[in-house]
């Protein structure tokens, strides 16, 4: 079965060895459209008014070169994987090649947080500018008060757009920092109207949206979560398949980049499995687990109060259940408590991660799989710089010539001066 989608400007020509052939549908991967115009809507053959289907980007796997994952192998950014990504339209700013930490024996942390802004949105947003490049768009619409607004601002500015980012009040400063910085325009907006607004701008102004535009579940952009690819792709060329991998979960874009990628791997004949694929979610929420509970493609839940503000969505999407399925992996629901103390746990191996980030490595602490059964990969997805209130209670100075003070504090956080 095959289905259209409506005509658009042509794009222009590649400027990367992209062997990317159409967009196929989730719900039923027998439908197919052509690559362009990328639908940022999900599936309109599969979809309903109840639920709405995300599509992902085939590709010709029977051409990729047989010297893509040789270790040797070098090019800036995720440029070197561009056989495996849609066209990259957009200038990169040197995303990816992030670093593969050993936190404890056998447990390994991708920090995510070496990202151009500091974010494994980089690697989507990469993507999804190159997408509206390619589309002949003058601008991007973003819906986020976090990450994937920085992160979109910076590579609109990088490509020449203009970037519209909706956001919500109180939004972390540093994420203002960075928006502020790379010329967005921000329009504060009552979380409930940012799907209808979004839908304006899409219409009235022809601006390209890079984040959701789906309201009965999660679909999200077609191109992005190829973006996520390459963290499969990176761990790969290091450590080989791991056992499992533990992922932040909101809507599951990630997670399901992650597992398509090796996923890949195994259908190159370069691996014989894909690792196992643990989503970790806020417990004040979690949608994925609940759609996994109910066995449904995507559930609503209420969200009650958390720290975890990047991943605590109230709807999820069908690409999460894929990854979790397909991989015999789980969705673990993780509190707050769970989150500080593995947050303190990586500041204590020298990587300080914002609270949401940390859900990976509280996931792995709850589940306690057993030792020497594989390496055990968390995905830690941002800086702790992006985190609510940091920078806001700066310490009064101490002089020199006030010991007293200074052996005060010292001794308050556990150093003994005898």
């Amino acid at each position: 079965m095959s289905a259209s989608a409506s005509a658009d400007a042509a794009p222009s020509p590649s400027p990367s060895p992209s062997l990317a052939t159409g967009q196929r549908s989730l719900g039923d991967p027998e439908v197919r459209y052509p690559l362009w115009p990328v639908l940022t809507a999900g599936c309109p053959a599969t979809s309903t008014p109840s639920m709405s289907y995300p599509v992902e980007v085939d590709y010709a796997y029977d051409d990729v070169p047989g010297t893509l994952f040789h270790p040797t192998r070098d090019k800036g950014g995720i440029d070197r994987w561009a056989p495996l990504l849609p066209p990259l339209h957009a200038p990169g700013l040197g995303e990816g090649r992030t670093p593969l930490v050993e936190l404890t024996d056998g447990v390994w942390v991708k920090d995510e947080s070496r990202n151009p802004t500091w974010s494994h949105k980089d690697r989507l947003n990469r993507c999804t500018v190159s997408a509206a490049v390619g589309s002949g768009a003058q601008g991007i619409v973003v819906a986020s008060s976090g990450n994937h607004g920085a992160s979109a601002a910076a590579y609109a500015a990088r490509a020449g757009l203009r970037c519209v980012v909706l956001a919500s009040a109180g939004a972390p400063p540093a994420v203002q920092s960075f928006v502020d910085a790379y010329g967005a325009v921000v329009l504060p907006v009552p979380e409930h109207e940012r799907w209808s607004l979004m839908r304006q701008i899409v219409d009235r102004l022809g601006y390209h949206p890079v984040s959701n535009l789906t309201a009965a579940a999660h679909t999200g952009h077609a191109f992005g979560p190829e973006g996520y690819k390459t963290v499969a792709y990176e761990i790969y060329t290091e450590l080989g398949v791991p056992a499992a991998v533990f992922v932040p979960t909101g809507y599951g874009e990630l997670l399901f980049g992650v597992w398509k990628g090796f996923a890949e791997l195994v259908r190159l004949g370069l691996a014989d499995r894909t690792p196992r694929m643990y989503a970790c979610e806020p417990a004040a929420g979690a949608p994925l687990a609940a759609a996994l509970d109910r066995g449904v493609p995507a559930a609503t839940v209420p969200v009650g109060p958390t720290s975890a503000y990047a991943i605590d969505c109230p709807v999820g999407g069908y690409r999460g259940v894929v990854a979790v399925r397909e991989s015999g992996g789980r969705a673990l629901r993780v509190s707050d408590a769970e989150m500080v103390a593995a947050r303190a746990e990586l500041a204590a191996g020298g990587l300080w991660a914002e609270v949401s980030s940390a859900a990976s490595l509280a996931g792995l602490r709850q589940l306690a799989p057993p030792s020497g059964e594989g390496a055990l990969v968390c995905v830690s997805t941002s800086s702790g710089f992006k985190d609510m209130g940091v920078g806001t209670n700066p310490l009064e100075p101490v002089s020199s010539s006030d010991w007293a003070t200074v052996a005060g504090r010292l001794r308050a956080v556990g150093i003994s001066l005898a």
